[in-house]
């Protein structure tokens, strides 16, 4: 018979996980919201979907029964901009909630002084569907399955614009770099998490969460308070979109990207995996989508914190430019 859950269940983990009174049925739930950050309408509705998705996904669930959308849409919008920006938010949200086997079945359109777009995705599961993330244990690694970076990324591609901003990192990045980042953080952003979760079943993860708001850093020491085991997380390697850890250093410590605690948006799963069991994973993740996974830290014995060594590996991502491609 399984272990009970209610110790485990509720605020802490990335989806809100309660006992149905049907027997042995879950409801898994989670919602997100945010403001528009990248400048292609359609792609915004995508990674929001991503974005939502992925919190369920953190928890190993892979099938999402419903979805909603939320919509703030901005009241300085003109009649024109709205007709245009509307729709192409919308249908980038749809195609990746139905490329994820979920649909969208309602939500809730407002108008405010904002642009706001975020979502609710809901399953129905059986316990052995979902994994707990709360059973590290010393001799695990850490794996990332998402480069960081894409704050910086999005800021840098905004300062395009802005000379005196521009000036700060010229030095360091072209046009070319800062073009070629943001649509890596486009592209990463808005690729779903869901075949992460699906090899996290087959390679017996212990835990996980998604790197977002708080940063890889924060999010880690979050996973580890919540763990069983009296253990801690070290992170030793920063995989980092190409050249954004050098327009993070001419920054000073503006985004903390080199701390930690850079904020991401839809950003990859950072698992507890067997040791032994790790680079299978990440060498599956590649196969299936031809896109790397990093073995990042270790979990050792300790008192259920996370840190970043004093002089983490930076790995470029990708390691080397091919002409037309992104990664």
């Amino acid at each position: 018979m399984p272990a009970p859950m209610s110790s485990v269940i509720g605020i802490g983990m990335d989806s809100s996980v309660v006992p149905l009174r049907h027997g042995g049925l879950f409801l898994v739930q989670t919602t997100d919201f945010f403001y528009p950050l990248v400048e292609d309408p359609y792609m915004m509705g995508r990674i929001t979907c991503a974005n939502v998705l992925s919190d369920m996904y953190a928890m190993g669930v892979t099938e999402c029964d419903n979805m909603l959308m939320l919509l703030g849409v901005s009241q300085k919008m003109s009649e024109k901009e709205r007709d245009i920006i509307i729709p192409l938010i919308i249908r980038g949200f749809k195609d990746c909630a139905e490329e994820n086997g979920s649909r969208v079945t309602g939500g809730q359109t407002v108008v405010n002084p904002w642009l706001t777009i975020g979502g609710v995705a809901t399953s129905v599961c059986q316990q052995y569907e979902m994994i707990m993330p709360d059973n590290a244990v010393v001799g695990d690694v850490l794996v990332l399955t998402k480069p960081l970076g894409t704050q910086v990324a999005v800021n840098a591609h905004h300062w395009l614009e802005q000379p005196e901003r521009w000036n700060r990192i010229k030095l360091v990045v072209s046009e070319d770099d800062v073009n070629k980042a943001y649509h890596r953080a486009m592209d990463s952003m808005a690729r779903s998490n869901r075949n992460s979760a699906r090899l996290m079943h087959k390679y017996n993860a212990h835990g996980s969460t998604d790197i977002t708001g708080f940063g890889i850093l924060g999010h880690a020491k979050n996973l580890a308070r919540h763990q069983k085991n009296e253990i801690s997380f070290v992170i030793h390697n920063l995989p980092c979109i190409a050249k954004m850890s050098a327009v993070a250093k001419a920054c000073g410590n503006l985004f903390g990207l080199l701390q930690g605690i850079s904020a991401e948006t839809s950003g990859g799963l950072l698992i507890a995996l067997p040791r032994e069991q790790a680079a299978a994973y990440c060498k599956e993740i590649e196969k299936l989508e031809g896109r790397q996974a990093w073995i990042i830290g270790i979990v050792e014995k300790g008192s259920r914190t996370a840190r970043i060594i004093d002089k983490p590996r930076i790995i470029e991502v990708p390691a080397k430019d091919k002409e037309g491609e992104l990664w």
